[in-house]
Formats: structure tokens, sequence, C-alpha cells
């Protein structure tokens, strides 16, 4: 079982629960494996509807591994418990982040992808609360460490990331432009980001927003890509641009 600790204290200090990860479905590559990318759920969903959504895609090189998250108390729905990657309350650039959860859901993402084989390319995607996982585990990979300081382990090759966010935005620039092997990190990996115009949960506005404050951070191989009436969900014509990115990106053989 895989355990990650996680305490959101204001003040005292309260004692770390202890939060296991959900059940961890696979979608085996249906020619060559070329790459494997871990695709990490929305708020209150869980693995089962990730893999049932990425089967059907165009992308026979890759695995997928679609985990499910924790089942925790999230400040955004009152405390109500639910299948959350970190603990949350309203998206601003100003709102206090839940670095622990954030940090301990990075490791679990890590360690999934830390016994593939060598010549397999690795990323991580997610939708909403998935997609700022999959940035938080790109900042640790740019930084070379998780938030806590303990080194990242994993190289990255493509990060995807739709109708999500980028927790701790306003301080990544710092994070980065002090170490010459972040900003190398940073520019080097691909990184596409999706929104919709019309999202009401997630605003539009926060995906832009993310986009310039990675750019502005020293990511510069990102692609945005914005769709005029789409909400917060995902539609045939979004996935089949991530299938044509991930192509693209990770360059894979024709033989499959």
């Amino acid at each position: 079982m895989n355990h990650a600790h996680s305490h959101m204290g204001s003040g005292s200090r309260i004692a770390p629960r202890t939060l296991e990860f959900g059940k961890t479905h696979v979608v085996r590559p249906k020619g060559k494996h070329e790459a494997t990318i871990v695709w990490l759920h929305g708020l209150g969903d869980n693995g089962l509807s990730s893999s049932q959504l990425l089967e059907s895609l165009p992308l026979p090189n890759i695995k997928w591994i679609c985990p499910t998250a924790p089942t925790r108390p999230v400040a955004i729905l009152g405390g109500f418990p639910c299948t959350a990657w970190f603990d949350m309350g309203e998206i601003s650039e100003d709102g206090a982040n839940d670095w622990e959860g954030l940090d301990a859901s990075a490791a679990h993402i890590a360690n999934l992808l830390s016994t593939e084989p060598a010549d397999v390319k690795v990323g991580v995607g997610g939708f909403s609360m998935g997609a700022a996982m999959a940035l938080h585990s790109a900042t640790c990979f740019a930084i070379g460490k998780y938030g806590n300081g303990i080194q990242y382990p994993i190289n990255l090759r493509a990060v995807v990331g739709l109708s999500g966010w980028v927790p701790g935005s306003r301080t990544l620039r710092n994070k980065i432009e002090v170490s010459y092997e972040a900003r190398r990190r940073a520019a080097s990996l691909p990184i596409l980001l999706s929104h919709g115009i019309s999202d009401d949960e997630v605003l539009y506005k926060y995906g832009e927003k993310s986009a310039q404050s990675l750019c502005s951070a020293g990511f510069h191989y990102i692609t945005f890509k914005s769709y005029e009436g789409l909400g917060h969900y995902t539609v045939p014509r979004e996935m089949i641009d991530v299938s044509n990115w991930l192509n693209s990106r990770l360059g894979f053989e024709r033989s499959t």
C-alpha cells in the first residue's frame, strides 16, 4: 500500500493524517511500448474514469497509469471528504497551498514511474486538480527537488494540463532562476496547456495566467490551446489535439 502524510495546520500543529491512495488502473500499449504517462483525475473522480477516457486515444505506443487520489476532507467543499490530490480552498494567486499534500502526491506519481524501463520516455498529465498536480510535478522536475527539499528522481519528458492551474505560480520564477540546472531543465520540458474559454469552475484566466507564469519562470517549451465554448470538461477535439501533441513531442517510431 502507498501512504502519504499530510497536515494542514494554521497556528497550532496537528498530527499528520495517514492517507491511502486508491486503486491504480493501467492501460497497456497496443503497440511498441515507447512512453509511459501517469494521468491524474480531477477532484472527486477516480483512475477508472481516466483509463476509460484514454484507452480510446490513437496512441498505441503509450502505457497509461491512472492512479486514484486519497479520500480527504477538502476545504473548498466545506470539509466534505472526497478523492483529492491535495487539500485546496478557492483558486487564487495569493491562496494558501497544501504543499505537504502536493509533495506527497508528486512522490506517489514519481514512485509509479520509477520502475519503467530506462528506454521508455515518461510524463505526467491530468485534468483540473489533476492538471495542477501534473504542473507541480513539472516544477519539482525543473527545480530538482520537492517543496520539502527531497530530491525529485524522475526525468520527465512531457507534461499535459487540461483545465488546470499552477500551484504557487507567484514564487515559481524565484525558485528556478537561481540555478543553471533548473533553468536548463525548465527550458527543455515540453508542456501542453488546454483550457475552455467558458470554464466556470477553473476560470479561463487561471489557465492563461498559468501559461504566462510558466513562461516567465523559464519554461519556454509551452503550447497553450484555448477552446471556444468549452466548459469544465474534455471534448474529443481537445483529446485529439493532446494525442497529436504527444505524438510529435515524444517522437514515436512509425512501426507499432
